[in-house]
Order: structure tokens, then C-alpha cells, then sequence
């Protein structure tokens, strides 16, 4: 697909055209929508161009290739595109498909434009061929979190894809809020529960994690979910039943015995709605000494530091 020939502005004084190559999800399962409007973008600023007298005379010209959101199919795109002889690459909606195409783009020493992709890790390495226009995934989510924190929100749960684009903001979130000396939750589980099986386990480790950690009220659970063929088990993909896995981030302190007793209910919550073997869960601890925000160690805010001895500090027999 090419864009047509304007009859005005540039004219093609030698026959020929400066052809840019426009990566851009025009059919499922990649975000059609989004890919039009991407499209619509590009052919008004070759328009405008064009208008103007094109690129030395020379008229720009769209070569367009449907990317569906499947990387590998961009990738092919990418190399047909560099043997048509486009001058660059532009365009792409979903993150995890532009960096398969960046990749693929800074290999052959084609510059590429990305319109839309965040990842903060768009190439492996910085890279004279990509760039893009989009703020980057971490500045974004960052937002996002201050505006959760700033309207009370005190108990996030996560149910996303497994994907490079997912798994990072979930990191980032996580890094981001973790410094406030939140207790956070990460429930790994086979995809394809439906939405009430996942609130009642979710409801029960919210209850059973306030009850050990306290403070600050304000418990954050990432529910993750994964296709049997993204799970490796004993050096296996594929296999059933995929185990759960619930991995905590939570401030260090608080009684042995009743971090028993939450595990032992979180245990109970996730084997009655799973049915599922072998559940697993890890406890990471952290001080207020490891946990750094905007720059500056937790530990060296003296309120934080007595509130979190006052509910934490008289907790810790071992019995």
C-alpha cells in the first residue's frame, strides 16, 4: 500500500520519490483504531510536505505495511521494506512490536521514527538509528502512580497480558510505590480465570496481609497471569498444572506466628480458588534503610522511622 501522488507542491522533476516505510496496525489482533489514526498522522504530514515543495523537489511517498501487532511480522516488514530502498522507517503503535522492529532497523542501518511505543528499553543499546517521539513507559507510569496515591487509593491489583510492555510497568509501579513502605503482592497464575475467581482469593490476601502489616494501610496486590507455554517447570513449557506463585514485598518486622497464620490463609485462599498444586509463596523483607525515594533513604525521615518502630518493633518474638 502506497499513499497516491499529490498534483500540486512537489513535482517529480527526476521521477522518482523519497519512500518512507510506515509500520501501522491495521488489522486484529493489533489495535486497528489506533493504527488509523497512527496512519491518518503520517499521510497529513506527507501532505504538508509535499505541499511545500516535498524534499528537494523530490515528493515524499508512504510505503505502508500492516504490523497486526505481531512482531515477527514486522520484522519481515522491515527487511521487505529496506530491499524496496525506503530512505526510513516510521510509524508502530504497540511496544513490543516496535521494538522487535527497532531492532531489526538498527541491525540493517535503517533510521526509524517510532510514533508511539514507550518501553524505556526500545533497543538493547543506544543506537544513532532509533528514536522516538513518545515519553518513555517510566515517566508515564510514574504519573499514574501519583495520581492512585494522590486520590487515597490504597489497594491496586494488576491483571495484565504477559508481555515485555505489561511486565515493565508492573516493575515500575512496583518501584515506585514500594519506597512508601507499602506491603506489595505479586500472585503469579495460569491464564484464564474468570474475574469473580480472582476477587475472592485477592480479597482474602488483602485481609490476611493487613492484619500482619498494618502500616501504612495501604496494600498493593499484582495479579499476573500466564499462558501455560510462557511457564517453564522443571525445564519444561507447556506443562500442567502450572504451580502459583505469590512473591511479598513487605516492611521488616512483625511476628513470626502471625506471619504463619497469613500464610498459611493465603495458602488456604489460593488453593480454594485454583485448585492447584504445590503453591509457593516468598517473604522479602526490607528496612526503611533499603528503600530510597526521590533521592533520599526512607530511613532518614525520623517520622517514618518512629511510625514504623511503634507498630513494628514489639512484634518480633520468635516463638
Amino acid at each position: 500500500m502506497s499513499t497516491p501522488p499529490l498534483p500540486s507542491g512537489a513535482q517529480r522533476a527526476d521521477g522518482s520519490s523519497v519512500q518512507i516505510g510506515a509500520l501501522v496496525p491495521l488489522t486484529r489482533p493489533g489495535w486497528v483504531e489506533a493504527g488509523r489514526h497512527l496512519l491518518a498522522g503520517l499521510e497529513l504530514a506527507v501532505r504538508e510536505v509535499n505541499d511545500t515543495g516535498g524534499i528537494v523537489g523530490r515528493p515524499l511517498e508512504l510505503v505502508v505495511r500492516d504490523s497486526a501487532a505481531d512482531p515477527q511480522l514486522a520484522v519481515a516488514a522491515v527487511d521487505e521494506l529496506a530491499r524496496l530502498g525506503v530512505a526510513a522507517l516510521a510509524g508502530e503503535y504497540h511496544s513490543v512490536v516496535a521494538r522487535a522492529a527497532a531492532a531489526r532497523a538498527n541491525a540493517l542501518g535503517l533510521p526509524f521514527l517510532c510514533s508511539s511505543a514507550v518501553l524505556d528499553a526500545l533497543t538493547e543499546q543506544p543506537t544513532e538509528w532509533v528514536a522516538r517521539l513518545a515519553p518513555a513507559q517510566s515517566h508515564g507510569w510514574q504519573i499514574y502512580a501519583d495520581f492512585l496515591l494522590s486520590a487515597g487509593h490504597r489497594r491496586i491489583a494488576v491483571a495484565a497480558e504477559a508481555s515485555v510492555y505489561w511486565a515493565s510497568g508492573a516493575r515500575i509501579l512496583r518501584d515506585y510505590v514500594a519506597p512508601r513502605g507499602m506491603p506489595i503482592g505479586y500472585l503469579d497464575i495460569p491464564a484464564g480465570a474468570d474475574l469473580d475467581t480472582k476477587k475472592t482469593p485477592v480479597n482474602a490476601m488483602y485481609e490476611a496481609l493487613r492484619e500482619v502489616y498494618p502500616f501504612p494501610d495501604d496494600h498493593r496486590i499484582f495479579l499476573r497471569e500466564w499462558p501455560l507455554d510462557s511457564v517453564s517447570q522443571n525445564g519444561l513449557l507447556g506443562s500442567e498444572p502450572a504451580r502459583p506463585v505469590f512473591i511479598m514485598q513487605v516492611p521488616h518486622g512483625g511476628s513470626l506466628d502471625a506471619k504463619r497464620t497469613m500464610l498459611q490463609k493465603i495458602n488456604a485462599a489460593v488453593v480454594d480458588a485454583f485448585h492447584l498444586p504445590d503453591f509457593a509463596a516468598f517473604l522479602h523483607e526490607h528496612s526503611l534503610e533499603t528503600v530510597v525515594i526521590n533521592g533520599g533513604i526512607l530511613a532518614d525521615d525520623h517520622q517514618s522511622v518512629e511510625d514504623q518502630n511503634a507498630v513494628y518493633s514489639n512484634e518480633g518474638a520468635q516463638t
